[in-house]
């Protein structure tokens, strides 16, 4: 499981040892409380007080400066910017850098507060999506691609899956990377791309009500 700005996720199988001893404590601690992974996807899209947050989560100024204050500590978002507010000062902060969860870390958070974090997760798609299709922007492109694939695998398929999806996220990454490079020395500006990678296990009942063949919906 993890978040990539503005809120992104992904489980990942826990390949050694080692690797599984590069858990950040830090993010899992601070992914511990709703509030907190809210507050932490709003500084990932932008900078914010934690006066403009309250408000815009509708929670009490106290209680928000106080999670503000654990995501600092736990070095999840930094101090941006102040400015002078009726004689006083406005702090303002941001996401520091992408964070990712593990199966490990994934596992360490409390279960009340995983279901919190994937719905706040697949909000954010669909809101993505619903502003991409009433900006007339998401079926611009001739190649764009959507698609759904109901199937039925076994335990190692399913570990092929997230291995498949694993690998292909870091290959996004990848581009990201590479297309960065290529603008800081071109004339030409980047444009906004999103992308989603889901898989998860469906439950029984809507196994009940799929078509018998494969539903999707692609453009190449």
């Amino acid at each position: 499981m993890g978040l990539e700005g503005p809120l992104a996720a992904k489980k990942t199988k826990s390949k050694s040892k080692s690797a599984s001893r590069g858990v950040d404590q830090r993010l899992v601690k601070a992914l511990a409380h709703e509030l907190r992974v809210e507050i932490l996807a709003i500084l990932n899209e932008r900078m914010a007080s934690p006066n403009e947050l309250a408000k815009e989560l509708d929670e009490g100024l106290s209680q928000v400066s106080y999670h503000v204050k654990v995501l600092k500590d736990y070095k999840c978002i930094e101090l941006v910017k102040t400015e002078p507010r009726r004689g006083a000062v406005e702090h303002y902060y941001r996401a520091t850098s992408r964070a990712f969860l593990t199966d490990r870390d994934w596992q360490q958070l409390p279960e009340s507060v995983r279901p919190g974090l994937s719905t706040d997760l697949l909000q954010a798609i669909v809101d993505d999506a619903v502003a991409a299709l009433q900006g007339s922007t998401f079926d611009r492109r001739d190649d764009r691609h959507l698609s759904w694939t109901p199937l039925v695998v076994d335990e190692q398929g399913w570990d092929e899956l997230i291995e498949t999806f694993d690998e292909s996220l870091q290959r996004v990454f990848a581009i990201q990377a590479a297309s960065a490079k290529r603008l800081a020395k071109a004339p030409e500006e980047g444009f906004n791309t999103s992308v989603a990678i889901m898989t998860y296990e469906a439950p029984a009942s809507a196994a009940k009500q799929l078509p018998k063949k494969k539903a999707a919906a692609k453009k190449k």
